[in-house]
């Protein structure tokens, strides 16, 4: 049977008490649409990568922005982030369950392992355990037979606990690593699984928040709040402080934003190229180039061909020695 342990701290109390009165200030905020596509675009991005560094992958933001431009991907990493950004997407769409099934959740995982293992969406069939820098195993999950059993408990315990939408969904996280169920996958999908539990508890502020990063950004105590025990507050600390933080800075950021601006209606990769100008004015296109290397050079001429039709930039001299410039 799943056992667990939660204390609804001082800590905890004033964590709901603040993302109640964020969910109000999303919720009466003047709807901004294009800047706001922006950030989700970027929220949805950062979920997937930071997930995927959370596990060792060394990908930066800067490099996945603009790499599903390449034609062929076949680097893993990049597989990896794709798969959880399909994944992410997925989960802030409509069309899936009310509740938390098996189905489901194995389905969310031959997702994020599609091309990556071909053991997706199966249970592991192998002892797994934690071990510490010395080689003591710390931690042993389930054994393999018991798996069907245990998640089946989970999916009965995701549809009976009765805490606030929060701590229902990082308790039902830890739960989730702590039966560990694949062979591989099972942090990125119990990250999703939470964000799922957040999404139909209707916590999703605009779908602009995005608490992988400050995961990633704390990795330690994400891990030590995991540690083997049945103690699940630590997790369920974090994980509300993680978005309470998130959720202030995306808010902060909307509220730079009185109105939307043209290049806020702009395409994402012209709005980068804007913002490259702008801060190396006078720039060449092969400088341009050299931050795009995932763009074939065509649709760079392209891009700022429309960015000098719109009034955003001009060109000085002539065929190899054009520079260009922002517009004040």
């Amino acid at each position: 049977m799943l056992k667990y342990k939660f204390e609804e701290t001082r800590k905890v109390k004033q964590f709901l008490i603040e993302l109640e009165a964020l969910k109000i200030l999303f919720s009466q905020m003047k709807a901004l649409l294009h800047v706001e596509e922006n950030l989700r675009r970027e929220s949805l991005l950062k979920s997937a990568l930071f997930s995927a560094r959370v596990e060792g992958n060394p990908l930066s933001l800067e490099k996945m922005k603009f790499a599903s431009e390449e034609k062929k991907i076949t680097d893993l990493k990049k597989i990896e982030v794709f798969n959880l950004l399909r994944a992410y997407k997925y989960l802030y769409r409509s069309k899936y369950p009310y509740n938390l099934n098996l189905s489901f959740i194995k389905n969310l995982h031959q997702m994020t392992m599609k091309n990556i293992s071909s053991n997706a969406d199966k249970f592991r069939t192998d002892p797994w355990a934690i071990f510490n820098q010395a080689g003591v195993a710390i931690y042993l999950a389930p054994s393999p037979f018991r798996l069907p059993k245990l998640m089946n408990e989970f999916i009965q315990l995701s549809r009976n606990l009765k805490y606030e939408i929060p701590i229902k969904a990082a308790i039902l996280q830890f739960l989730f690593e702590k039966i560990h169920p694949f062979a591989d996958g099972n942090g990125r999908v119990g990250r999703l699984i939470s964000t799922f539990v957040m999404n139909r508890g209707k916590y999703r502020f605009r779908d602009l928040v995005s608490i992988e990063e400050v995961i990633d950004k704390n990795r330690q105590h994400y891990y030590q709040a995991l540690e083997p025990s049945l103690e699940t507050t630590l997790l369920v600390e974090f994980f509300l402080k993680s978005l309470v933080e998130q959720a202030k800075s995306v808010l902060s950021r909307l509220n730079e934003k009185k109105e939307e601006l043209p290049e806020d209606f702009l395409l994402p990769r012209r709005q980068e190229i804007l913002e490259i100008i702008k801060d190396h004015p006078y720039c060449s296109f092969d400088f341009i180039c050299r931050r795009f290397l995932a763009v074939n050079p065509k649709t760079l001429h392209y891009d700022l061909n429309q960015l000098q039709k719109k009034g955003f930039i001009f060109k000085a001299g002539k065929t190899r020695g054009v520079k260009y410039k922002a517009r004040e």
